[in-house]
């Protein structure tokens, strides 16, 4: 299938720029969280308010039952699947947009993130600290939410400031003014810019403002090892919350999931989740879900050498797509072979595809699928 690129010794590009960060008030299992999902990092998980200052950053295997049904089927020497980068930010307390808590230093490392994982307590526990009184996940939530409106209100009235000055002779500057405006009146009324019907046009002019209730969102409803498969009253009045924001809640027991990644021996790991009643870590749907809302695919390189999972944006045409591989496979782009997933399964190889005519060759204008398997062709 043309040249196997794919486990060539070439540095690749780094699209991992787009970064889900995790958040919540302290002592909600933010930091239990981010040890069950990160295979490169460990955050420091203690009952104590701001134990974790700096972010934490860990890679995170993206679960996909594709790369395995590839390779059951071309039997490679290896496996790769892509990866997420999860970043765990200390806990905000309400105040964090006036400095609380050390607030201006984990506004920061929000406005650095694309999406936004809100974890919320849905537990009672009285040997984990809360100082907001009885657990409420709406209120914890708005707490969060209310901090980020008010950074980005901060935000949008310096920026009005600056561009009325310059909407007097600048037309950019006018069209800019006119969509801060909207901003700022929609923040005012305590709602979030996602919940805006702003225009892509409208998005483009204050990019550079980079205004933390504009990330997308998704809430993880941390329930007790009782409620893990059914719930509780705490994440049931979350769903219905979220149901209005068009937003996903992933219910899970943060502590279980953390004790499963623990567990390096698979043997252990589904003894562990068969005790459990569990088909796979609840992490996968989470990390699955993060994935989607930083709005990415996936392709797959497949050969004897490796089968391998390559994270794009949604959208990206192929010569993009051969750019996470390496640069060079961008700017000398002659072409590609793509073999729809569904169909390299159905004829259970790459000779049997092209014998069946599956075998597709696509140029710079291809607009690569989800699930795509591809090989470029290129000149050095």
């Amino acid at each position: 299938m043309g040249l196997e690129l794919y486990f060539c010794a070439l540095k690749t590009i780094d699209i991992m720029a787009l970064q889900a960060g995790i958040v919540g008030l302290p002592n909600v299992g933010k930091s239990t969280l981010f040890n069950a999902v990160s295979n490169s990092a460990k955050a420091q998980a203690s009952n104590y308010r701001f134990c974790t200052i700096e972010p934490n950053v860990g890679l995170v295997d993206v679960p996909d039952n594709r790369l395995q049904q590839l390779a059951d089927l071309i039997i490679p020497n290896k496996i790769v699947p892509t990866q997420l980068e999860i970043v765990d930010i200390a806990g905000l307390v309400k105040g964090a947009s006036k400095g609380e808590g050390l607030g201006n230093k984990f506004l920061a490392n929000i406005r650095e993130v694309s999406a936004v994982i809100h974890v919320i307590r849905c537990f009672e526990d009285e040997n984990v600290l809360r100082e907001e009184g009885a657990i409420n996940p709406i209120a914890d939530k708005e707490i969060i939410e209310t901090e980020l409106q008010l950074k980005d209100l901060d935000s949008v009235d310096k920026k009005i400031q600056r561009c009325e000055k310059m909407a007097k002779t600048d037309p950019k500057a006018k069209v800019e003014l006119e969509v801060l405006q909207k901003c700022k009146n929609h923040l005012e009324q305590g709602k979030s810019i996602r919940s805006l019907d702003l225009s892509k046009e409208d998005r483009l002019a204050i990019a550079d403002s980079f205004l933390l209730t504009e990330k997308p969102v998704m809430y993880v409803a941390n329930v007790d090892e009782a409620s893990m498969h059914t719930g509780n009253k705490f994440s049931a009045m979350l769903v219905d919350m979220a149901k209005t924001e068009g937003a996903e809640v992933i219910v899970m027991c943060n502590n279980i999931e953390s004790q499963i990644a623990e567990l390096e021996d698979p043997a252990d790991r589904a003894v562990f989740m068969d005790e459990y009643k569990m088909t796979e870590p609840a992490l996968n749907r989470l990390i699955q879900s993060a994935y989607k809302l930083l709005n990415l695919e996936t392709y797959f390189t497949a050969g004897v050498q490796e089968v391998r999972a390559w994270t794009v944006g949604k959208g990206w045409k192929a010569p993009q797509a051969a750019s996470v591989i390496h640069t060079d496979f961008e700017k000398g782009f002659i072409k590609a072979e793509v073999i729809a997933f569904d169909d390299f399964i159905k004829f259970k190889s790459e000779a049997a595809c092209r014998e069946n005519g599956k075998l597709r060759i696509e140029g710079k204008e291809y607009i690569v699928k989800d699930g795509d398997v591809m090989h470029f062709r290129f000149n050095v």
